[in-house]
């Protein structure tokens, strides 16, 4: 199992209440259906565990996947590469890394 973790803000021009609404009605639904995404979330930052200041990251997104060769196919498809770009309009300068359980 593999887990993509993906941080990101909002480019200085992007509606926030938009893109949240892309997420949810969108991005989460679209993500989660996909047949190798075990599960897919979305996270809002909203401050730090300790100290003061703001996160360096306005948002955080969780993908679960089991099989990453099914997940390349996946997300290979026009619908998802769609939301991709759509993903790309809003998220400035996104930070994907991929991540194992110890």
């Amino acid at each position: 199992m593999k887990t993509i973790i993906c941080l990101f803000n909002l480019k200085p021009d992007a509606d926030l209440d938009a893109y949240e609404r892309w997420a949810r009605e969108r991005d989460l639904p679209t993500v989660n259906g996909l047949g190798s995404v075990e599960r897919f979330e979305v996270l809002r930052s909203v401050g730090l565990l300790v100290g003061d200041g703001q996160p360096p990251y306005q948002y955080v997104e969780i993908i679960r996947v089991p099989d990453m060769e099914a997940f390349f196919r996946d997300v290979g498809t026009p619908a998802v590469q769609q939301g991709a770009a759509e993903f790309q309009a809003f998220a400035d300068a996104p930070v994907f890394i991929v991540t194992e359980s110890l």
